[in-house]
């Protein structure tokens, strides 16, 4: 692979901080943390002319059908903005309905959302907020050609604002990916408190919620897989989100300890606050390299790009949340402020931490993909 962007990824990439800056300062960000779902219509749109909703979306479902280092490329100017709303919710609900929908279900749901016009989220955790597949308990029941639906949801992102739910549960030994109409009879939606506000989380309560089995993703094919290329798919989008994050903090560190006075001189000038600066580069471009190799290996196909997935989440969720930690002890005292961005980023770095599994999750599935080559 190569280890730098091509001239037009640079230019995707220089093209998206540019549009970020312009349409999604901090101030915005904080009236949008005020709201009920952190989302802007103005905004989303704005994102959908700019191709971004249909960036990895098939040609042929309106979609640019770019690559995931693309992807990476506008995720990362996304954390780096730290941008409020449904994208990676919505990008997580279309990564599964293309691997798991039949033709028609790709057509109906992915050019909508490649036009902007369709929001989604993925319906997963439950009790325990445990990512592994194996602790989703909900039960979908069959009834006269149709799955009956009655149990909770929790911690689901950005339902308040999507359109269309896809909801996991259990069918006998398999799964069952129901995709369900947020405003479905039987289908109750309650916010939940969050560390992050710029991404809202959810309770679903089901109460006799009915899908036709016709109407499920992967009914002819391998829910399970399907389920886990979506989710390897949106971890890698994290990652890179979180290196975007982490450049913030470090610009903006070093930018402070560069200008701070203190004993007639500015605090970068200090070997001990160089050095709190030169790891926090260290672990940024660590995150990064370890991000885009693993949105590369999924791309190409690559049979270790599992591992890869994991070792860089594993990897980003420690050191954004270090990084973070680093940039509050340089800043000193306005670090901790609610006045400071500082505290956004220290806040999504604790949500990424956790999002899509913490680096002990990945650990255990690094381990288990050694041993005996499980997911």
């Amino acid at each position: 692979m190569d280890f730098d962007l091509s001239k037009p990824q640079k230019l995707l990439k220089d093209s998206a901080r540019a549009f970020l800056a312009r349409e999604c300062k901090a101030s915005r960000v904080r009236e949008l943390m005020d709201t009920d779902t952190a989302h802007d219509k103005q905004l989303w749109q704005a994102m959908a002319e700019q191709g971004w909703t249909g960036l990895v979306i098939p040609e042929e479902h309106g979609g640019l059908g770019l690559g995931l280092v693309e992807m990476a490329a506008v995720a990362e100017e996304m954390g780096r903005a730290c941008l409020p709303g449904a994208f990676l919710s919505t990008f997580t609900a279309a990564a599964l309905i293309e691997r798991a929908g039949s033709a028609a279900q790709r057509a109906k749901y992915l050019e909508p959302i490649a036009r902007g016009e369709l929001k989604a989220t993925v319906a997963l955790l439950e009790e325990g907020a445990n990512w592994d597949l194996n602790a989703v308990k909900l039960k979908a029941n069959r009834e006269d050609g149709r799955f009956l639906v009655t149990g909770k949801k929790l911690f689901v992102p950005d339902s308040g604002v999507a359109d269309l739910l896809v909801c996991v549960a259990r069918d006998r030994d398999s799964f069952a990916l129901l995709p369900i109409e947020c405003d479905a009879d039987g289908l109750n939606i309650k916010a939940m408190p969050s560390m992050d506000e710029t991404r809202k989380l959810y309770e679903v309560v089901l109460e006799g919620v009915s899908v036709a089995e016709a109407d499920a993703l992967g009914a002819d094919g391998d829910a399970g897989g399907a389920l886990h290329g979506a989710l390897d798919v949106a971890t890698v989008l994290l990652c890179a989100e979180i290196v975007g994050g982490m450049q913030w903090v470090l610009d903006t560190t070093v930018e402070y300890a560069k200008t701070r006075q203190q004993f007639g001189r500015s605090i970068g000038s200090f070997q001990a606050v160089q050095h709190q600066c030169a790891d926090m580069l260290l672990m940024t471009e660590s995150a990064r390299s370890a991000a885009y190799y693993a949105a590369w290996a999924l791309t190409e196909g690559d049979p270790a790009a599992s591992g890869a997935v994991s070792i860089a989440k594993a990897y980003c969720s420690d050191a954004y949340r270090e990084v973070a930690n680093r940039g509050v002890q340089v800043h000193g005292g306005i670090g901790f402020t609610w006045e400071h961005d500082l505290q956004l980023y220290y806040k999504r770095s604790k949500s990424s931490e956790t999002l899509f599994g913490d680096a002990t999750f990945h650990r255990e599935r690094i381990a288990r993909l050694i041993v005996d080559g499980a997911k």
